[in-house]
C-alpha cells in the first residue's frame, strides 16, 4: 500500500480523516459513549464496563488522547478519563461542516440520483 499524499488535501480533509481513523472502532466508539453518559470514569471502571482487556482499554485510550478527544489526570495510582470540551466541539463542527454541505437538491424524485 503506498503512502498517503496528505499534502494534496485541505488541513480540514487531513483533519476529519485522522479523527474518523481513530473513531473507526467500536471499542473507542464505546469509550466516548460511556465518557459521554458518566461525565468522566477510571480506567478500571472501563474494563469491567467494556469487558476488554486492561491492556486492549489503554491502548484504545492512547489513541483518543493522541487526537485530543479525551483528557486525563493521574492521582496516585488512578487516571481519570473525560471528553476533552474545547477539542469536542472542534470535532463536532468539522463533522457538522462535512454533513451540512449535502443538500439532496440534485437527488429529487425519491431520492435515486446515480
Amino acid at each position: 500500500m503506498g503512502v498517503t499524499k496528505t499534502d494534496l488535501f485541505t488541513a480540514d480533509q487531513n483533519e476529519l480523516a485522522r479523527l474518523a481513523k481513530a473513531l473507526a472502532h467500536p471499542a473507542r466508539i464505546a469509550i466516548i459513549q460511556y465518557l459521554l453518559k458518566t461525565n468522566s470514569c477510571v480506567n478500571g471502571t472501563l474494563v469491567q464496563e467494556l469487558g476488554l482487556a486492561q491492556a486492549t482499554i489503554s491502548q484504545h485510550l492512547k489513541e483518543l488522547k493522541e487526537i485530543g478527544l479525551i483528557q486525563g489526570t493521574i492521582e496516585g495510582a488512578s487516571i481519570s478519563y473525560c471528553i476533552h470540551p474545547g477539542n469536542w466541539g472542534e470535532t463536532q463542527k468539522l463533522l457538522n461542516q462535512l454533513f451540512d454541505t449535502y443538500t439532496n437538491q440534485s437527488c429529487s424524485g425519491g431520492g435515486n440520483c446515480c
